[in-house]
């Protein structure tokens, strides 16, 4: 019989049955729940989205849009369920300047304009036609559960809320959800997610009916996912329209043979080297190997989201992600462009580790350097919340923690300790005697879980 088994504190790692990580504890508890209920990965990764919905409702929610990688019963599969461009905005678009302390601060495009055609729901309803076991309703179930009592504000929320307020209390919506700083009230989204359950990615259109000819003509597309090799191990990352997938495979492809920081470096900038500016934006990921070996990998986002709820879902804002996307002009219809990248590597053709990053452009290096220690043995944990570098330019920045030393030729940046800045992986692994780890960061609240 299975079982969840839970600790304090954000890892959990024994020879057991399966495993997810996420950007919040709450998240990965549905996602385990569905495991331990016979759910496969693909299950569970959907379950604890839905969750995601209400426990991280600044990342992501039913107007975002995101990539699913899975690899089941041997087969890899890249689906592509990012924003795509309306035939016409909604309305005005405004900037709010938002102030990150360490990293200065940054303007954003929000409001209605900024608003574009979403696809996450679309794209979780295709994984689970798929490869879902469980009934689409037994997914959804725990996430209207969580809505209708709401969410406690940990710690790493209320540094991201407090923030983001500018945005998240722009309207009256998300003054209602976001407006105790201890509770996030979210039962506005239950009857969101009640339609979900009921009606599937056809409820997303009551939250967005001027998109209603856009959404009707939205598609998700499946895409060959980008292909290396690391240590042995074959790499399967998220292509085009994500730049973040070649940005790994470059990195991975140059840390093989990297010796001490200034190689490091050279990797990851060199791997960056077509990468847009570095900034702050929400995304979340969640990354879950099952009794099988079936994988399965999600990156969501709704960028820094534009500041209009509706229903208790803050719409995205990726057509104001003008760093990302471009200035040029975008025809309807056209997929954006992003830097998430959810990876699996596979070892023997079976899924060694599963994970990805939030943390926009730095989200690749991220992914890069976790995979690179724990491929090479190091703890899974440990891994995640060792200190990391991010390479902009020749300007070197150094996490706090990371040991003493500058090597020639970089103008060093050095932090004073652990900070989202950084990213937050969230990653599952499975060694061949069968051991299961599982580790969400410490920098975001991530959490991870082994059921068994």
């Amino acid at each position: 019989m299975l079982s969840c088994h839970r600790q304090e504190g954000p890892v959990y790692a024994a020879s057991m049955k399966a495993a997810i990580a996420a950007g919040h504890p709450l998240s990965a508890e549905a996602g385990s729940r569905v495991l331990a209920n016979g759910g496969n990965a693909v299950d569970a990764c959907i379950a604890a989205a839905f969750a995601a919905f209400v426990a991280e409702g600044p990342l992501t929610g039913p107007a975002g849009g995101g990539f699913v990688l899975t690899h089941v019963d041997g087969e890899p599969l890249l689906l592509d369920c990012f924003f795509a461009v309306p035939s016409r905005p909604l309305g005005p678009m405004d900037e709010i300047v938002i102030d990150f302390g360490d990293a200065s601060t940054q303007s954003f495009h929000v409001g209605e304009a900024s608003v574009a055609v979403a696809g996450l729901v679309a794209g979780l309803e295709e994984a689970h036609r798929r490869h879902g076991r469980l009934a689409w309703a037994e997914l959804v179930g725990p996430a209207i559960e969580l809505a209708a009592v709401g969410v406690d504000v940990n710690e790493a929320q209320a540094f991201l809320h407090l923030i983001l307020a500018g945005i998240l209390q722009r309207d009256e919506g998300g003054r209602r959800v976001y407006g105790d700083p201890e509770r996030v009230v979210t039962s506005d989204l239950v009857p969101t997610l009640e339609g979900i359950r009921d009606r599937g990615a056809g409820a997303v259109v009551e939250l967005l009916p001027e998109f209603a000819a856009d959404l009707a003509a939205y598609r998700v597309v499946e895409r060959d996912p980008v292909r290396t090799t690391f240590l042995g191990h074959d790499v399967l990352a998220t292509p085009e329209p994500s730049r973040g997938g070649g940005i790994v495979a470059a990195a991975l492809e140059r840390l093989e043979h990297a010796r001490g920081l200034g190689e490091r470096a050279a990797a990851l900038r060199d791997a960056y080297a077509t990468a847009p500016p570095a900034r702050m934006a929400g995304t979340t990921h969640i990354s879950v190997i099952d009794a099988a070996g079936n994988a399965a990998a999600l990156s969501s986002t709704l960028g820094s989201g534009s500041g209009v709820f509706r229903a208790g879902a803050q719409l995205n804002n990726m057509l104001g992600e003008r760093d990302v996307i471009g200035d040029a002009r975008l025809e309807p219809g056209a997929r954006l462009a992003s830097m998430m990248t959810p990876t699996i590597l596979l070892e023997g053709g079976r899924p060694r580790l599963a994970l990805g990053s939030a943390g926009s452009v730095r989200l690749a290096g991220a992914i890069a350097q976790v995979t690179d220690a724990a491929i090479r043995g190091t703890p899974l944990a440990e891994a995640i919340d060792a200190p990391r570098i991010h390479v902009d330019g020749d300007v070197l920045h150094l996490e706090g923690g990371y040991p003493d030393e500058s090597p020639g030729g970089w103008e060093v940046v050095r932090w004073a300790g652990r900070n989202l800045f950084f990213g937050g992986v969230a990653a599952v692994a499975r060694t061949p005697d069968g051991t299961f780890a599982a580790a969400g960061d410490p920098r975001r609240g991530g959490h991870g879980i082994v059921v068994g």
